[in-house]
């Protein structure tokens, strides 16, 4: 039982137990290759959170080195995150007034809520919520989000620096200052030449990370001639180990942080769940959502403990990763291990990084980001989904980041209202030359049964949808004229029926009984006609009211025997 716990919630342990001997040098190559990326993105990103760069690689060494004990996929790689360091900096920032200590603080503490969240959301089984941002909902939102670290970034890629305030604000200023001379050529050179090497590289489909060419390129022609003095360079990181910087914090943080901890938890874990089962698949693996959920809460916590800030599955280094031939958590555990050999006996090489290099791999990173594909896709497919995208990126540009969060769960949430509020509902009937029961609003050849009407209605009853259900069968039972004297309902679609939705359909059958009509139910999923029971309903809706299939309640009305249907042109499947 025991064995069984730790197998299934600290999988690291059994990796090490049932380790290879086979896999530890591709496991310690592909660390390799992996630490010479993480080291500029992981830098990158605190930068666009707007926290001390050495934050950036505290929440990559931590959260590595947490996984590799609890995660369940044995090639993910966690880290900060382009979809989540501009929400992070949309909710430390305001609160920190400049203080780097407090927004380190802040930043901590966030992960450390988020952690917690995930965590117990894990443990409920709670892998499900990710549900609540649809498709169109995501793409929207990750536009936006990309856009905005783009913005973010094209100072630092242009050689100066403006106060950060909103979108456009941003733009203007950005104008301004190109418009007044403050570009730094040298600057704006390694930028560029750095975005020509990562995209270049990626598009060659080189072996060698473009991100990693990039930045010893740019160090070395920053450090040969001494340009770091004239132009903008990250700076040295700080010798030593990530440490708890949690000082100043207040019981009121934690309420500021509540809310945007929940918004930051549903999106890491969207991430994170949708690259875990990708990867998972590809190997033919199975991962349990809810297992990767608290093995992302618990490497959060970890995070924020030690310096810090919220942290994902990251779709950019994953791939390197895994094409690099990255067997285990080692792998992620070898460049946990680089990385703090790095701050502990080269962090000074650093100082020669460009700022405009860093800005180039963000930038990239973020490109990636942006769907324009999926929103062309959208538009083509679904009008409606196209335009919840629409939405969903106006909220995150115009309102903020973290209330366009909210804005795009609630456009979720009234997406799926609005499809079982109105769903698709349809009359069947028969067309000749063809088995069973069709929709006559696309096949307007077939025709009714002689007094039989045959109605669908594809959702769950419930009360907003409950009178329409009834207006629906009322319109159709009219205008079927006056010689109906059954209405069949195909409710194989109905998976569950509520206590205002039964008014609803027992009124309904009233209406139905006062003129003479039966109303017979077909396909009816066992547990709704549980439902029906436990209402207390078993009487008014005795057995006989009950079918099969259509093509029997057909045959019961019309009193055909099945078997005379055979060799006809007529068939009962439906």
């Amino acid at each position: 039982m025991a064995a069984a716990w730790v197998k299934k919630w600290v999988p690291g342990v059994d990796t090490a137990l049932t380790y290879r001997r086979a896999w530890l040098l591709p496991d310690l190559r592909a660390g390799l290759v992996l630490t010479a990326l993480l080291i500029p993105v992981g830098i990158g990103y605190a930068e666009v959170a707007g926290l001390p760069p050495e934050t950036g690689l505290y929440a990559t060494i931590i959260p590595l080195a947490a996984y590799a004990l609890f995660g369940p996929s044995r090639v993910l790689v966690l880290g900060p995150d382009s979809a989540l360091a501009p929400i992070i900096a949309a909710v430390i920032l305001p609160l920190a007034l400049g203080d780097d200590d407090r927004a380190v603080a802040l930043a901590g503490l966030l992960a450390i809520m988020v952690g917690l969240i995930l965590l117990l959301g894990g443990l409920l089984r709670l892998g499900f919520v990710t549900d609540l941002l649809s498709k169109p909902i995501r793409v929207g939102y990750l536009n936006a989000l990309g856009l905005l670290v783009i913005i973010s970034q094209l100072p630092a890629l242009l050689g100066f620096s403006i106060d950060s305030g909103p979108p456009i604000a941003d733009v203007i200023a950005i104008g301004a200052g190109i418009a007044g001379g403050e570009v730094n050529l040298t600057a704006l050179l390694f930028g560029l030449g750095s975005l020509l090497i990562i995209v270049g590289l990626s598009w060659g489909r080189s072996r060698i990370p473009g991100v990693l060419v990039a930045v010893v390129l740019a160090t070395l022609l920053t450090a040969v001639p001494g340009l770091h003095s004239t132009i903008p360079v990250v700076g040295a990181m700080p010798q030593g180990l990530p440490a708890p910087a949690l000082g100043g914090l207040v019981w009121a943080d934690v309420a500021a942080l509540a809310l945007p901890a929940l918004g930051v938890a549903l999106i890491a874990f969207a991430d994170t769940a949708v690259l875990s089962r990708t990867f998972a698949a590809r190997r033919g693996e199975s991962v349990d959502g809810s297992q990767e959920m608290a093995a992302i809460g618990a490497s959060n916590i970890a995070g924020g403990l030690l310096g810090g800030f919220p942290i994902s599955a990251s779709s950019s280094r994953t791939p390197v990763a895994e094409s690099a031939g990255a067997r285990t958590q080692l792998t992620g555990v070898v460049g946990a291990a680089l990385i703090v050999v790095f701050m502990l006996l080269a962090p000074g090489l650093t100082g020669y990084l460009p700022s405009a290099t860093i800005a180039a791999v963000v930038i990239v990173a973020a490109a990636g980001l942006i769907d324009v594909k999926g929103f062309l896709a959208l538009v083509r497919m679904n009008k409606v989904d196209a335009a919840l995208s629409i939405a969903s990126f106006l909220g995150v540009v115009v309102v903020g980041v973290i209330e366009g969060i909210g804005v795009a769960i609630v456009l979720s949430l009234g997406a799926f209202v609005s499809h079982a509020w109105r769903p698709y509902r349809a009359e069947l009937g028969r067309i000749r030359g063809l088995r069973g029961y069709h929709d006559l609003s696309r096949h307007p050849e077939g025709e009714r049964l002689p007094g039989i009407v045959i109605v669908r209605f594809d959702a769950p009853l419930f009360f907003a949808n409950g009178g329409i259900f009834d207006d629906f069968v009322r319109r159709v039972v009219t205008e079927a004229g006056s010689d109906v004297h059954t209405v069949i309902l195909a409710a194989e679609p109905i998976t569950e029926i509520d206590t205002t939705a039964v008014e609803e359909l027992l009124e309904l059958d009233d209406f139905l009984a006062s003129r003479g009509i039966t109303l017979i139910f077909a396909e009816m999923k066992g547990p709704v006609k549980d439902h029906l029971r436990d209402y207390g309903l078993s009487r008014r809706f005795p057995p006989e009211r009950f079918a099969g299939t259509v093509g029997e309640a057909v045959d019961e009305v019309t009193g055909t025997l099945r078997g005379d249907l055979e060799g006809t042109e007529w068939g009962d499947e439906h």
